[in-house]
């Protein structure tokens, strides 16, 4: 079942029944993010010897792990094309899948075929979405755990270019290449590949959440890390996610403590700018940001982190806004309808008017369909445009000059081994 964000005066039964296994996903993140564990509650507190043990474990195999690729027992396969790496040290919500479309889209108007690297998580649902994404687009996407495999595979069926024409085709971005090139593939770039140490990078894009950052600084699952802040050392570059939902004086103090880690790390700034919605029952609907004004909004959403979602539609007009939050990945079922269908009969009851369904396309892309039996409501999916917020002279253009010269010069190393 999932957490509910109302005011503690209109919170129904349903609110609170729950499953064991959502109530200690719920307990987990709350500690996760928690500064002070003395504030947490009695049942909170005594479930922290245990995920600290478990922490302790996990700690030691990622030693283990880095140790064994440090020693060459465990190979690390390279790939013919410069691959990137866009990863990050926390669980979920950190902006990596609409990082990794920005590069592709830059990548394909270029006149290289990019092939994204997906993990698949949760029947593919990023996959999907950037499928419908890229639509006429040279992007191509291997759904896969063994990564180095997917890779393989694609690189047999449709062949490289040679990396010295990546480069050049980098340097003139307007020249249209030829159809048969745009069949082979320029370059590989990995979602969520920070952590996946079995393939070589040429570069490493590590993105943070900078509404939630790295919670209580612990290692899963105790905390939020599925490294130390350490592992920054490795970055090329770092991009700081929901950069205008944050304050100044904190974007500063997230800059210092990042540079504190490594000096020399250039950070952008990142935001999702909403552009329109779409109707779930016709995806080829447009509606106005404008379509919420004056009315009443239940978020609905089962991604990383729900707070720049909710926040966001807060900035948009509406009268009032409510949030039912799933577990990240979650598969809705009927049962999921049939409980947000009561809480809108309660807003509508409440507000003597029909309330309007958000939902992320992530969460539209995972099931089109079982989201149409949220009838007689509306149900809209709400679209983003991922944005590189200029700050102090790291632009877009500049992340782009930056981009360019850190591959130019990994290819150039390549070529003289």
């Amino acid at each position: 079942m999932p957490t509910v964000s109302v005011p503690p005066s209109f919170l129904p039964l349903s609110a609170f029944v729950r499953s064991p296994m959502e109530n200690l996903r719920k307990a987990v993140n709350e500690i996760a993010y928690a500064h002070d564990h003395a504030k947490l509650s009695p049942l909170h507190r005594s479930i922290l010897p245990v995920l600290s043990l478990a922490s302790s474990l996990y700690s030691l195999a990622l030693s283990l792990r880095r140790s064994l690729y440090g020693l060459r027992l465990f190979r690390r396969h390279r790939l013919p094309v410069p691959v990137i790496s866009v990863g990050n040290l926390t669980w979920g919500g950190n902006g990596k899948t609409p990082m990794v479309e920005f590069i592709a889209l830059w990548l394909a108007d270029s006149g290289i075929s990019p092939l994204i690297l997906s993990r698949g998580y949760a029947g593919g649902d990023e996959a999907k979405m950037l499928q419908r994404h890229f639509l006429g687009r040279s992007v191509k996407i291997g759904v896969g755990a063994n990564r180095a495999a997917t890779a393989d595979s694609f690189i047999k069926k449709y062949g490289y270019l040679d990396p010295s024409t990546f480069v050049d085709r980098l340097r003139v971005e307007t020249k249209a290449p030829s159809h048969h090139s745009l069949k082979k593939i320029g370059v590989a770039i990995l979602d969520d590949g920070m952590q996946h140490w079995s393939l070589e990078r040429d570069i490493e894009i590590v993105m943070v959440n900078g509404l939630t950052l790295w919670g209580n600084r612990r290692l899963l699952p105790r905390g939020p890390l599925r490294e130390s802040l350490n592992a920054l050392q490795r970055a090329d570059i770092v991009v700081l996610h929901h950069a205008d939902l944050i304050s100044e004086q904190n974007l500063k103090d997230i800059e210092l403590m990042v540079r504190g880690i490594k000096e020399s790390l250039p950070i952008f700034f990142t935001r999702m700018a909403p552009s329109h919605f779409f109707d779930v029952r016709n995806i080829n609907s447009k509606k106005p940001l404008e379509s919420l004004s004056n009315t009443n909004v239940l978020c609905v959403s089962a991604i990383g982190s729900a707070t720049a979602f909710v926040q966001g539609m807060k900035k948009l007009g509406a009268v009032y806004v409510d949030q039912l939050e799933f577990s990240d990945h979650h598969m809705f079922q009927s049962t999921d309808m049939e409980m947000i269908k009561k809480r809108l009969g309660e807003l509508e009851e409440k507000f003597h008017s029909k309330p309007v369904v958000v939902v992320t396309e992530k969460d539209y892309d995972r099931d089109p369909d079982i989201l149409k039996r949220l009838d007689p409501f509306e149900v809209l999916a709400l679209c983003c445009e991922f944005q590189i917020v200029p700050n102090r002279g790291f632009t877009e253009d500049g992340f782009k000059k930056l981009f360019k010269e850190i591959l130019e010069l990994q290819l150039q190393g390549r070529m003289q081994n």
